[in-house]
């Protein structure tokens, strides 16, 4: 499977989930590629000290510099996991043809079912309504209305951004991100095992 993380800079957040994600599944012994984008990055820039110092203190020494999202790592991607709704957003604007393979990182990774049907319908209406928006068509209020409604009861999904904060806010930010993928690779592991005749 191949994961793509997004944030804005691909400095902080995605490198950091990039590197802890290649580790974490290497330990559980699943197949995944990793890579990271951002949705206002330049080509090749260092990640951040912190964030770098941060992985470093995990064992993780990739060298990850910064890459601006493309067409070419949409389409690369099975699935694309933002570090925040605003993120998302962005993406499914400029990719609504890949919109049902977009979520935040967190909310691919919720576990509570009634939150999980909830986002199922939210994600089936905004990609409608994105098509629609793409298409030039006149948007439907009443899906509009629902999907307004359906926001309401989200909890957020977005992780902080410690980009020109301490060390202790990338820590932060890093726990909140481990958190999330331990999630997202339970998730993973399950769906593997129920794939029928597949072995592990």
């Amino acid at each position: 499977m191949r994961i793509l993380f997004v944030c804005t800079g691909n400095t902080c957040r995605s490198p950091m989930a990039e590197g802890m994600l290649r580790k974490l599944a290497e330990e559980r012994g699943l197949q995944l590629e990793v890579r990271s984008a951002g949705v206002a990055a330049s080509q090749g820039a260092a990640m951040s000290m912190h964030a770098e110092a941060v992985l470093r203190d995990q064992g993780i020494e990739d060298t990850i510099t910064s890459t601006p999202l493309s067409a070419e790592l949409v389409n690369w991607a099975d699935l694309i996991l933002t570090l925040t709704s605003g993120h998302r957003s962005h993406v499914i604007h400029y990719f609504p043809e890949s919109a049902d393979k977009i979520y935040t990182l967190k909310e691919y990774a919720e576990s509570d079912s009634d939150v999980l049907e909830a986002q199922g319908e939210l994600q089936r209406i905004a990609a409608e309504l994105e098509l629609d928006r793409a298409l030039g068509k006149k948007p439907d209020e009443a899906m509009q209305r629902r999907l307004a409604e359906l926001m309401r009861r989200m909890p957020t999904y977005d992780i902080s951004d410690p980009f020109g904060g301490s060390r202790v806010e990338y820590d932060a930010t890093a726990a909140e991100i481990k958190a999330a993928l331990e999630r997202l690779l339970s998730k993973l592991e399950q769906a593997a095992s129920e794939e029928p005749g597949e072995a592990g």
